[in-house]
């Protein structure tokens, strides 16, 4: 059975590999994470599988009435399962639960499943920011208001 609980100092070295696999130039170095999860407005989370192997995580900032999401993570040999949603559904609980108004994240203007989950999680495009992720790599802006009171198992 695959299990969410929240990410501990100890995960950070098993995420260092899939998270070069999957952003490249752009992931996040173990001081990254560490800073991370040393602040205490942030929620971080680790999926596992059956054999306790880290599959995916995710994670957010809060501020005030504001919650970001910085990242969510699916190996590819675990995508297209409803893994990202699952993550996602953790990310707007917490912000729920942390009183916030709205849910912010930036995507890849390219990352069209991405998008999509986003979308069909209720989240709406507001803007688009030029280069974002480098020359020529634009981001979509994009925003989940209200938060949801309850939310509906995925489909």
């Amino acid at each position: 059975m695959n299990t969410v609980t929240p990410m501990r100092w100890w995960h950070i070295e098993y995420l260092l590999e899939l998270e070069q696999e999957l952003f490249g130039p752009t992931a996040w170095s173990a001081a990254q994470f560490w800073g991370e999860l040393a602040r205490d407005n942030r929620r971080y989370h680790v999926l596992t599988d059956e054999s306790e192997r880290i599959i995916g995580y995710a994670g957010m900032v809060f501020v005030g009435a504001e919650a970001d999401v910085q990242t969510i993570a699916v190996a590819p040999d675990a995508q297209g399962h409803g893994w990202g949603r699952v993550l996602l559904d953790v990310l707007i609980e917490d912000a729920r639960s942390c009183g916030c108004a709205q849910l912010m994240l930036e995507v890849r203007a390219d990352n069209e499943p991405a998008i999509a989950l986003y979308a069909h999680a209720g989240f709406e495009v507001i803007s688009t920011r030029r280069s974002y992720y480098g020359p020529g790599e634009d981001a979509v802006i994009m925003r989940l208001r209200p938060i949801p009171k309850m939310l509906v198992p995925a489909s």
